[in-house]
């Protein structure tokens, strides 16, 4: 059968994916030669991705390592603004939680632990420098210019504590150019969000580029008792960077950047039905009859409801041309406060009152000299850092005396006729006739932690050109690692009972003896702490110190086989140093080493307007650190977020797409497969999770395209489309507890989820005016996110946490 000219184009494509991805990526070099060069329209031209992913400007299809990158049009398409509006966009990599308690993940590894105790497996870096706790790396996005994820471990190139990856958001930079932007959206649920940027020149050496913004929404949910609106946005940043040419070979930025965030933390949804008050769920509950939380009704008591961050940081980058090479500094400085008061119990009731709270205090300093230069045979660079942190933490647990007196009764721990401890000894004041009650009093427990923790490091990378089509790259960094810990498990706090005890005291010899007893007993519980319950550690500052070493190597092999493919292989290790628990005095753990062999493919076919580029990896975790619900069946029976550690390992594919057919339509797509399991682990609960899946979804995708209309005179207009998949989470023997899986027949946990946005916008012909229309969600698709069992055994109630609804909107935008 005679095959037309499509077909055989088709069938090049085809023969050549296969053949790259079943043999190593060698021969698709020539394979599209196998057809005639197609008709080409002299306007379309993929646009040409320049990054810094090996600390030096190469363009990405030049770079053997995993990255997807997300330019500034992408972040105006999705309406993103912050990291955790995009990541589902970008297959491997998950942005959960809270503003001020994020969790980084890619390809399936991350911490998880917002505790000062232990650092993050995946980096992330603002204009190359590390922001070391979770707390403050979730940032509004102010006048960024790119995001590049890096898949697998960065720690020759990073540094430490990016094991599993690497964020690089690279900010835009002054420039000698007038330009501003003030921008406006308005959409439902009372989203209002508004922008600007000026830059400017200030001589002809110098300029000054500042911009700013501001987002508001009302928020999505609301409370079926009062009626307030909740999970809503308020916050607001600004940034401004001053720039100077001092010589021809030399230039200094200096920059500062501000934001200040402060809304109410995330709502907890309810998910047991509860009996008419003052009645108690039994616990604990039967997951057959949980509520489906996307339409169950929502309660929010939480007292100081908060979740705060004002963070602050300046940055002095200055670069030198020596003539022989490069010669760049930089230097930062960070600092911020956060505080998340939330929500535990799902309910509105005094009787099973729980809320958390994570109060931070961090500083830290940077200090980073880099050296590189090039021949015609090598390529290298080389440099110092020198890292500090400084940070404070306070974990709280508030209750009340009622909520108190529910989990007594449930754990057994007062020898009294009905289980509870202050609501029996009211009732026996009451028929004395002391008209004195033990219950509605606030009682606080709280575990303070202070770390002081420093890094240096030296590294050295080099390129060395075989030919004039090999490159073996060789990396090495060392890292040594101090850090200075403390616990101290202060005694609880509830000064209107300790009143209230006080005068009951004096009356206890008045009682009859056997109720002396059980007075006697009452007031020892309610002393001391229940929740964090230390015995003689409570109210001792235990103080502890340690210190890692590392050296952390790539090695790197790529040939181009012509001019547009090239093939790869790689071996590397990445590295995070050992910590702490926070909330387990005197547990620590060892630093944590990944070894990750990826080989693939980077290509661009010209006659079709495409670049596409493949990966096949495999890596082995040794002493993964990852927090986990600790049941602490021993203890209170309050359960413990911990930090434990297991070995692990995963093969998967990365696969990335570009293509552009025309000048007005372009398309993209990305897809991650992943194998994570279990080698060698066991749950805090004693469950036996070895060869067991560690949760990470098999497959996962995503694909969006734009086509442009002119409208001559009139301008243009814009439709740009995206969706992304996310596969079904693997559920393990663990995962019912951590909330990761459920057994309820009404409702999914880790359900596969899918996402589309859309936007249309016209672009005035002077290109001044942008208006757009947009949605996120397009199809309203609600997912049940993890389900929260810290007081599911202690008071029998149980929350869930879902996804956003669809959210839409208009935006004008003036530039000049």
């Amino acid at each position: 059968m005679k095959l037309s000219q499509p077909d055989l184009n088709r069938r090049a494509l085809v023969v050549c994916l296969r053949y790259a991805l079943a043999s190593g990526f060698i021969a698709c070099a020539s394979g599209t030669a196998l057809a005639q060069e197609p008709a080409r329209d002299a306007d379309t031209t993929l646009e040409r991705v320049v990054v810094t992913a090996q600390s030096r400007e190469q363009e990405l299809q030049e770079v053997p390592i995993a990255i997807q990158v997300i330019n500034d049009k992408l972040i105006d398409e999705t309406t993103a603004y912050d990291i955790q509006d995009i990541d589902t966009f970008v297959p491997g990599l998950s942005v959960t939680g809270q503003k001020t308690q994020p969790y980084f993940a890619i390809r399936g590894i991350s911490t998880g632990d917002f505790g000062i105790g232990t650092d993050p497996a995946v980096g992330v870096y603002i204009d190359g420098v590390y922001s070391a706790r979770s707390g403050g790396s979730v940032l509004a996005f102010n006048d960024v210019e790119r995001i590049e994820v890096l898949k697998g471990p960065q720690g020759t190139l990073f540094g430490r504590n990016s094991a599993a990856g690497a964020v690089s958001i690279v900010t835009k930079q002054p420039g000698m150019d007038v330009e501003g932007r003030l921008r406006t959206r308005f959409g439902n649920d009372g989203q209002r969000y508004v922008d600007g940027l000026i830059n400017t020149p200030l001589g002809e050496t110098t300029a000054l580029r500042v911009s700013a913004l501001r987002n508001e929404s009302d928020g999505w949910l609301r409370d079926a008792a009062t009626g307030r609106d909740l999970n809503g946005d308020d916050n607001w940043a600004a940034r401004a960077a001053f720039r100077w040419d001092i010589s021809n070979d030399t230039t200094a930025v200096l920059s500062y950047d501000h934001e200040n965030l402060d809304q109410l933390a995330r709502p907890a949804i309810g998910i047991v039905a509860l009996p008419a008050a003052p009645g108690r769920p039994p616990s604990p509950p039967d997951p057959n009859l949980y509520l489906d939380p996307r339409h169950a009704p929502v309660f929010n008591d939480v007292e100081g409801n908060e979740e705060s961050r004002k963070f602050d940081g300046a940055t002095l980058q200055v670069n030198h041309d020596a003539g022989w090479g490069h010669i760049s500094s930089t230097t930062a400085w960070r600092q911020f406060d956060t505080v998340n008061r939330e929500d535990e119990d799902g309910t509105n009731r005094r009787n099973l009152y729980l809320d958390t709270a994570n109060i931070e205090d961090n500083r830290s300093v940077y200090q980073e000299f880099k050296f590189s230069g090039n021949n015609e045979r090598v390529d290298w660079v080389a440099g110092a850092s020198y890292y500090r942190e400084q940070a404070k933490q306070t974990s709280q647990v508030n209750v009340f005396t009622d909520s108190l007196d529910t989990l007594i009764r449930n754990q057994g721990i007062a020898p009294t006729p009905d289980g509870t401890l202050f609501g029996y000894f009211t009732d026996v004041l009451g028929s004395f006739g002391v008209p004195l009650s033990l219950l509605d009093h606030r009682w606080r427990e709280e575990m303070n932690n202070t770390a002081d923790s420093r890094a240096y490091a030296l590294f050295g990378d080099t390129i060395w050109k075989l030919n004039d089509h090999a490159n073996f790259t060789v990396g090495l960094r060392y890292t040594r690692d101090t850090k200075k810990f403390s616990w101290l498990n202060g005694p609880r706090s509830a000064a209107s009972l300790d009143a209230t005890l006080a005068q009951i005291q004096p009356l206890i010899a008045e009682l009859p003896p056997e109720l002396q007893e059980q007075a006697l007993i009452a007031l020892a519980v309610a002393s001391g702490d229940i929740v964090f319950s230390n015995g003689a550690l409570e109210g001792v500052k235990v103080k502890d110190s340690d210190s890692w070493s590392d050296v952390s190597p790539r090695f790197v092999f790529d040939y181009h086989v012509d001019p547009d493919t090239m093939v790869f292989a790689s071996l590397a290790k990445g590295y995070k140093a050992g910590g702490y628990n926070s909330l387990d005095i005197g547990a620590k753990f060892d630093n944590e080493d990944v070894w990750n062999f990826e080989t693939g493919i980077k290509q661009a076919l010209p006659d079709y307007d495409l670049q596409w580029n493949a990966s096949i990896y495999k890596y082995v975790y040794s002493d993964r650190q990852a927090i986990r619900l600790d049941p602490n069946s021993a203890g209170s029976g309050v359960p413990r977020y911990l930090v434990d550690t297991s070995d692990e390992e995963a093969w998967g594919v990365d696969i990335g797409l570009v293509w552009q057919p025309t000048s007005a339509f372009t398309l993209d797509a990305n897809a991650a497969f992943i194998d994570a399991t279990f080698k060698d682990k066991t749950a805090p609960s004693g469950v036996d999770l070895s060869g067991q899946a560690t949760g990470e979804p098999y497959f996962s995708f995503s694909f969006g395209g734009t086509y442009r209309w002119a409208l001559g005179g009139g301008g243009d207009l814009a439709l740009s489309l995206r969706h992304a998949y996310r596969g079904k989470s693997r559920c393990n023997a663990d995962s019912v507890l951590q909330g990761d899986c459920t057994l309820s027949p009404n409702f999914d946990v880790g359900a596969a989820q899918q996402r589309t946005d859309v936007r249309l916008g016209w672009n005035d012909a002077s290109k001044h005016w942008r208006v757009a229309a947009f949605a996120t969600n397009v199809f309203d698709k609600r997912y049940v996110e993890g389900v929260g069992n810290y007081t599911t055994d202690v008071f029998g109630t149980t929350y869930a946490t879902i996804s956003a609804p669809r959210m839409y909107g208009v935006e004008v935008e003036y530039q000049f």
